[in-house]
């Protein structure tokens, strides 16, 4: 079968809003047959989060994105790679001639985290074509969001039908069969401190919408789009980060959390730079144009919306607005169409892999008390055990 490389890279960009593209199927491609899902998904993230642990969470999901891209770098300016980021893991798509060098990196970073962050990283690959003879879509368009980000949208249960797969039959590495102990976590950061909503009553919700019915998944996320945009306000208006709230925690705490996740040890030399980094950072995003620039680009280079296949969310809201949307949601529910996990928490919290401070930074927005996790915890509990949804 001929390389499809640059299949994702040759997508044309569509500019049209989320809510009126996917109710547009036509915008959407198969994924090619050789290209291979890959999840990496922390085990017992539920009982990590209620043990205080959610950061150390976030940053294994963090870091499995970035020893991702880190290890296709040399190549990403010929081919992208479309990935989602979940706050206890993530899903890539890439070309099988690929896959050998993603998992190497990937079974060595999960080692990494085992011994540094006291978690199970769990890692797989499916091919596509054994998704699609199982029965199951990944249609995939990609979409601007704003002049700085792009991102992948995902029609089916493709990548939700791998992740089942995935977790259900995962089977650990074990130490003396990683080949490789090299971990490139370059651009890895997580020093931003709580980011509170725009208005002081207002609460950050981290939402998850699944449709197991794939005819329908146009219709169903268009719909509760328009929802979220009739209660909460435009894209804009309803996004949990912004230029004034972001403020920047340099606290040595913060700091070697960020220095253990990523380089295992403590190196004073490290912490010492990175502190000082850090607390200059304040004057540099205050005084200096280019630190007032980059400062804007973070809350438009903020992942706050994933469509996977479900349908993943991040804003923010009052109580009304959050009471509209679960109401209108409950509704869906009760009709069979969907299930849902809603969580509203105080602020959000950032990690971030920063490559330069020009255009080349992405920053994975979640929510406090677990984000995304908890949310997760009160969706699954409505699911019986359906190889359709992880």
């Amino acid at each position: 079968m001929a390389s499809n490389l640059t299949f994702y890279s040759n997508l044309k960009v569509q500019h049209t809003p989320i809510h009126k593209l996917i109710r547009n199927s036509s915008a959407f491609l198969k994924v090619p047959e050789n290209w291979v899902v890959v999840v990496t998904d922390v085990l017992d993230s539920t009982k990590a989060v209620n043990s205080g642990n959610h950061q150390k969470v976030n940053l294994a999901a963090t870091g499995s994105v970035v020893t991702v891209m880190n290890t296709l770098k040399a190549e990403l300016k010929a081919f992208e790679i479309p990935y989602f980021f979940g706050g206890d893991g993530a899903i890539f798509l890439i070309p099988a001639e690929r896959e050998s060098q993603v998992k190497e990196a990937l079974v060595s970073f999960s080692h990494h985290v085992e011994k540094n962050l006291q978690l199970t990283l769990r890692t797989g690959f499916v091919l596509v074509s054994d998704i699609y003879k199982s029965g199951y879509e990944i249609k995939i368009a990609k979409v601007r969001i704003n002049k700085y980000l792009i991102i992948p949208l995902i029609l089916g249960n493709g990548l939700q039908h791998a992740e089942y797969l995935i977790k259900h039959n995962y089977n650990p590495t074990k130490s003396n069969e990683v080949t490789s102990s090299i971990i490139d976590l370059e651009g890895m950061e997580c020093r931003w401190d709580k980011i509170s909503p725009k208005k002081d009553k207002n609460k950050v919700v981290c939402l998850i919408v699944s449709c197991e019915d794939e005819s329908l998944h146009s219709q169903i996320y268009a719909d509760i789009l328009d929802m979220i945009d009739l209660t909460f306000g435009t894209f804009n208006q309803r996004q949990p980060i912004s230029t004034t709230k972001l403020k920047l925690n340099a606290t040595l705490a913060k700091i070697r959390e960020e220095m253990v996740a990523r380089i295992g040890k403590n190196k004073m030399s490290y912490l010492l730079k990175h502190f000082l980094i850090t607390y200059f950072g304040k004057f540099y995003f205050k005084f200096f144009a280019e630190g007032r620039a980059y400062l804007n680009k973070v809350s438009q280079l903020s992942d706050t919306i994933m469509i996977d296949g479900s349908l993943n969310t991040v804003m923010e809201g009052g109580a009304s607005q959050i009471e509209m949307l679960t109401n209108y949601l409950d509704l869906l529910e009760k009709e069979g169409k969907i299930k849902y996990g809603l969580h509203a928490t105080y602020a959000s919290v950032m990690s971030c892999y920063v490559q330069d401070r020009g255009d080349n930074h992405i920053h994975f927005v979640d929510g406090t008390e677990g984000g995304y996790t908890s949310a997760a915890i009160i969706y699954k509990k409505k699911y019986s055990d359906s190889p359709a949804v992880a």
